[in-house]
């Protein structure tokens, strides 16, 4: 049951296209700059390297039937996923490594065959080329939650677009991505070596973490002080916190892990679905 609560967040902020624009130029030059400058050692194929140890999967459907959404974009969706997943399917990471999301895939483009896809724009469903890969990065975050890689940027999604329609997972576990300055970074601080395995089927996103090296624990997300909060500007947010616990191989409970705290803006009325037929 979601609690609800009174609490004071701001309304949010809506800046001219043209401050979006010029602020968004800028982030994109300090992105690049930190590509080339700032002492990262990128993850990049190595087809030579064995990785027979299979240490987290998940998969998600291609398609999803939600109210208001447009079908086609969702399908046009799925070419930009398989674009994305060519860049991405066999980099592999050695201790001390960083796979950067944008790094791998790069601009998507017209040019580079990228289509209109689903896009959210300040909350509202729209259409945009590349749009749709945020499906790849919440894949790649909610895996890598179940491995002992280190996350080192994640942007969570600012806004609660879709009610909980058979969601399976907490609510804000996933990562959202914008050219080229919302990035997933991931860095491996464990002494195997690790590889992304990823492909597009007829109907799912399907990925895996495999490794040089044996599993010796296990992990398990969920989320606590899950809250819904009524706004004085007449909205509502959502909030939560999601940890880990961690589990050695014979179930026995080895602790517990803090990851990160979510704060959305609902885009829907909870009063209304709770009390939906």
């Amino acid at each position: 049951m979601w609690l609800v609560k009174a609490e004071m967040t701001p309304e949010p902020i809506r800046r001219s296209a043209l401050r979006l624009r010029l602020g968004g130029l800028a982030l994109c030059w300090r992105r690049r700059l930190l590509w080339h400058t700032g002492g990262l050692r990128f993850a990049r194929p190595r087809p030579e390297v064995e990785c027979p140890y299979l240490r987290a999967e998940h998969a998600t459907p291609l398609l999803r039937r939600l109210r208001g959404e447009d079908m086609a974009l969702q399908r046009s969706k799925v070419t930009n996923l398989r674009l994305a997943a060519a860049r991405l399917d066999g980099l592999t990471l050695r201790p001390g490594e960083t796979l950067s999301f944008w790094r791998a895939v790069g601009k998507p483009t017209r040019r580079r065959g990228y289509v209109e896809g689903m896009i959210l724009r300040n909350g509202r469903v729209a259409s945009g080329v590349g749009g749709g890969l945020c499906q790849m990065t919440n894949l790649l975050y909610w895996m890598t939650l179940h491995t002992p890689l280190t996350v080192t940027e994640r942007w969570r999604h600012g806004y609660d677009v879709f009610p909980d329609s058979n969601r399976t997972q907490p609510f804000g576990s996933g990562a959202t991505c914008f050219y080229n300055y919302m990035d997933l970074m991931v860095r491996n601080d464990t002494p195997d070596t690790w590889r992304l395995v990823l492909q597009v089927t007829d109907t799912h996103l399907e990925g895996e973490w495999r490794a040089d090296g044996p599993q010796t624990c296990r992990y398990e997300v969920y989320e606590k002080e899950h809250e819904i909060r009524g706004e004085y500007w007449g909205g509502f947010t959502r909030h939560n916190t999601l940890f880990r616990r961690v589990l050695g191989m014979d179930g026995a409970e080895l602790g517990e892990e803090f990851i990160t705290e979510n704060h959305a803006i609902m885009m829907y009325n909870p009063m209304l679905e709770e009390t939906a037929p």
